[in-house]
């Protein structure tokens, strides 16, 4: 072991090697950036570039990549409330309110610095793990998959503050939404209204594009002025505070690198379940629950924590199974396939050297894309204080390019389009858009983990409370129910208890 992990650092640390893994952060951090495109197009559109280059070198090419992306996502979701790819949603809940009070600086500050944190904690995960990976990998099943889906869900019921009737209600058509489509289990069409565009159910990156950016946009112009209100300039001390903020809340760093490490290990459930779990522990563990949504900086810590920590989790299975957790991570299959590499258990034994180098070129290339962002935080900031006017028609158009270049379907522009309209009459009538987005990630999951389920144990429910792990996570889900309930109880509590 310690000899590939020298060797891996020996070639990393070439002219070479730098310079490729400084192209990769840098085409990370601006596939990140624009709405719709995200980490699974830039590695998709580079995958015929990496032909003709040495397995070493790619490697470390898609290391950098993998490691921008996710930055680059929580840039556009701080600045203009618009995802870079679906894991950064939950980025927008708190980083955009900070954007709007003028405080932009310091959540691009306490972004960088959770999103280098969390991706180092994550790769020292990925590393801790690879020995016992294949035990954990394995205690997953359709149950366990159901349950952590049912955990999901839950947890977002809860997170809505004082909004909860509203918020079941948004995750409800989340649900209805999530259920369109060819039906995976029964083999059958649903609710498509003959839309053939329908087929493939509601597809998630047109519809975060349109429930966020789209519809802030129209939002903003119907409003007028700029993002930012107020006239406060950006000093570069505020970039630092956001820095500070970070280690002033370590607790909530490490438990969503932790959450994130651990869902991205889990194959099939991807970022964005890891983001949003991250947000609601943090938003329920929180002594002022209320504050999330309108601008605190501990909503920020955790979902970037979770959505950089993710990667290193997801590379576990993806190395060692060849099970990918996520699209990016089946492009990066690909990837490796093309270079002659099988991935499975013979790829940890036969290649350690080249795993050790993509872990350092992902760790390397999380801290240089938050380095980058630090630096260049103070320009960034001046798009919060552009005039609306010439704001909308950039975003919006360049939200629709993002939209169509995923799949070249015009379908998912009309659809990105449409979902503008309905988060901007969420926005105006105050229905958080929070939980119909969880409920569209999560509602297919559910659906299908639970069919294969009762197929397993011919029909008996019995499969989902006879089983370690499957039990572990409906304990979690009942806690999760009741944290609300028991809060309520005690601030009554100790609210008789001063009135004496």
């Amino acid at each position: 072991m310690t000899d590939a992990l020298i060797q891996a650092v020996a070639y990393l640390f070439t002219l070479q090697s730098l310079s490729y893994l400084a192209l990769g952060t840098g085409i990370g951090l601006l596939f990140g950036a624009v709405p719709g495109l995200g980490g699974t197009t830039a590695l998709a559109l580079l995958i015929p570039l990496t032909f003709g280059m040495d397995p070493d070198a790619a490697i470390v090419l898609v290391g950098g990549i993998m490691g921008g992306v996710p930055f680059g996502g929580s840039l556009s979701a701080i600045l203009l409330n618009t995802p870079g790819a679906a894991p950064n949603a939950a980025t927008c809940f708190d980083g955009y309110p900070l954007a709007r009070q003028g405080k932009a600086g310091a959540a691009i500050g306490a972004a960088a610095t959770a999103s280098a944190l969390g991706g180092l904690i994550g790769v020292a995960f990925m590393l801790a793990v690879i020995p016992i990976a294949k035990a954990i990998v394995l205690l997953f099943g359709p149950p366990e998959f159901f349950m952590l889906a049912v955990l999901g869900l839950s947890a977002i019921a809860v997170s809505t503050g004082g909004k909860l009737l509203r918020g079941l209600i948004s995750g409800g058509f989340g649900l209805m939404l999530a259920f369109v489509g060819f039906d995976e289990v029964g083999g059958g069409l649903r609710y498509t209204a003959g839309v053939e565009y329908l087929w493939d159910g509601v597809q998630l990156v047109p519809a975060l594009i349109g429930l966020f950016a789209i519809a802030e946009m129209i939002q903003l112009s119907t409003v007028g002025g700029r993002v930012a209100i107020g006239s406060s300039t950006e000093r570069l001390s505020h970039v630092f505070d956001g820095v500070k903020h970070v280690f002033g809340n370590l607790s909530t760093l490490l438990r969503g690198s932790a959450i994130g490490a651990f869902v991205g290990a889990v194959p099939g459930i991807g970022g964005t379940v890891a983001s949003f779990l991250s947000y609601s522990t943090a938003r329920q563990l929180s002594k002022d629950p209320e504050s999330f949504g309108q601008g605190n900086i501990q909503g920020v810590i955790a979902s970037e924590a979770a959505n950089n920590a993710k990667d290193g989790g997801s590379l576990i299975p993806t190395l060692a199974f060849g099970i990918p957790g996520s699209a990016e991570m089946a492009v990066f299959l690909g990837v490796l396939v093309l270079h002659g590499l099988e991935p499975g258990p013979r790829l940890l034994l036969d290649h350690e050297d080249l795993i050790y180098g993509l872990i350092m070129a992902l760790s390397l290339a999380c801290v240089m894309a938050s380095v980058a962002g630090l630096l260049l935080a103070r320009y960034l900031v001046l798009i919060t204080r552009t005039d609306v006017r010439y704001l909308a028609p950039i975003v919006t158009s360049v939200a629709l390019i993002g939209a169509y270049a995923l799949q070249s379907n015009f379908g998912d522009v009309i659809a990105a389009a449409m979902f503008g309209v309905i988060g901007y009459l969420m926005v105006r009538y105050d229905y958080p858009r929070i939980t119909l987005v969880i409920a569209l990630v999560l509602g297919s999951i559910a659906e299908r983990s639970y069919h294969q389920s009762l197929m397993m144990s011919d029909g008996s429910y019995t499969i989902f409370f006879t089983r370690p792990v499957a039990d572990t996570l409906l304990a979690l889900i009942i806690v999760s129910l009741a944290l609300p309930a028991l809060k309520l109880v005690t601030r009554k509590l100790t609210g008789s208890g001063h009135g004496h």
